[in-house]
């Protein structure tokens, strides 16, 4: 047995454990492992610095989740968009491969709680199937394997699904969605590297959310990928009490780069069952791009998006850096509310040659050599800036 699955065997996930190593009433303590099972490791668990903490609120099931009992089960439609067990298509040219019900942290906040931890609603009988449908749809060219979390199975079993992914002509990149580079990161080995290194192009997918996960182990694991040649991106959830902060995710961004894992998506929280406490305001999720945008590094800008209710997919939000848009000109913002004009290109006309273009150009200049553009730079963001046109002296 290896070290992880050790860990994984020492988990914390009885009733007893809850109500000797939380205080939890043994009444509410029963309820809440009946409405979604309890998994928490020996290191995740050591990352706890004291109750209530950004991490505890990640793992420790709290009564406040039983208030939400009749949320939504599949806020994303991902059931409604499964034609096959194990797989969900909901992009053109991807889909998401469901490989195993486990994890090595059950997170308090998972969107798929209707399914994880159990093996009949994930079941690997189901994986043939799976492969037919990857193997007759042939513009699917992109395979997300999730489920649960695919490093929960042994290299041999991940091994057989990654070869037979790649016997597949038309799937051209293969992304792995694990959380155990954060949460478990004795799970990524020198033999498992060297396993998905024989097919590439693997991409990982993983998910810190908070700075303190940041540790020695979870360097170590993020290094071995990259080492590996495996490009590691990170998705957060936005989550009241746990990253709500612009300090805070910054930070996160910050010390995620300087493990070679690029920040990919922020994500607001979806409206999962059990979890509309963790929910932020869409403000402070555009408050912190703007703390972000600018003040750091592009590299640690990831997209800010809502996964739409419903199964509409992935929507960015960005804040308002347009302050006007015309035919002729744009005028924006910058991250300090310095107000910057640019102007529009004019439309080509049908026949027109780039010779033509360029003399309209120069008579266009001659024409409005007397004038310029004036920017009144707003006293508020909420206010649209003056822009006039006056005579040059």
């Amino acid at each position: 047995m290896e070290l992880w699955q050790r860990l994984i065997r020492d988990s914390v996930h009885t009733v007893d454990q809850l109500v000797d190593k939380f205080g939890l009433d043994r009444r509410v303590a029963e309820n809440l492992n009946e409405f979604f099972q309890v998994r928490i490791n020996p290191y995740y668990l050591s990352l706890i610095r004291y109750p209530g903490d950004p991490i505890w609120l990640q793992c420790v099931p709290d009564e406040i989740e039983l208030d939400d009992y009749d949320g939504e089960e599949d806020p994303l439609q991902e059931d409604a968009m499964s034609p096959v067990p194990n797989i969900t298509h909901r992009y053109p040219d991807r889909a998401l491969f469901l490989t195993t019900s486990q994890c090595g942290l059950y997170c308090r906040f998972c969107t798929r709680k209707r399914k994880v931890g159990d093996s009949g609603k994930i079941s690997m009988k189901n994986l043939e199937s799976a492969f037919q449908y990857l193997e007759k749809h042939t513009e699917i060219r992109d395979v997300i394997l999730s489920g649960g979390d695919p490093l929960m199975l042994t290299d041999v079993m991940l091994e057989k699904i990654l070869k037979r992914l790649r016997s597949i002509p038309h799937i051209e990149i293969i992304r792995l969605g694990t959380k155990m580079p954060c949460v478990l990161p004795q799970r990524i080995t020198p033999k498992l590297t060297e396993m998905i290194k024989k097919y590439h192009p693997i991409y990982v997918n993983t998910h810190f959310n908070h700075p303190w996960e940041v540790t020695p182990e979870s360097i170590q694991a993020c290094t071995m990928l990259a080492d590996a040649g495996v490009p590691v991106g990170n998705q957060m959830v936005l989550m009241r009490g746990v990253n709500d902060d612009p300090a805070v995710v910054r930070e996160l961004m910050q010390k995620l780069l300087r493990m070679r894992v690029r920040p990919y998506y922020i994500y607001m929280a979806d409206e999962t069952k059990g979890a509309k406490h963790f929910k932020t305001t869409i403000e402070k999720g555009l408050e912190i791009m703007e703390n972000l945008r600018g003040w750091t590094s592009g590299l640690a800008v990831p997209h800010f998006v809502i996964d739409a209710p419903g199964g509409g997919g992935k929507i960015p939000l960005l804040p308002n850096y347009v302050l006007h848009h015309d035919k002729d000109k744009i005028v924006l913002r910058n991250f300090k509310n310095g107000v910057f004009v640019y102007e529009n290109a004019k439309p080509k006309e049908e026949g027109e040659t780039m010779k033509d273009r360029l003399n309209k150009s120069r008579q266009s200049k001659k024409s409005n050599v007397r004038t310029r553009t004036i920017v009144i730079t707003p006293q508020s963001q909420n206010e649209e800036p003056e822009v006039i046109e006056v005579e040059k002296q």
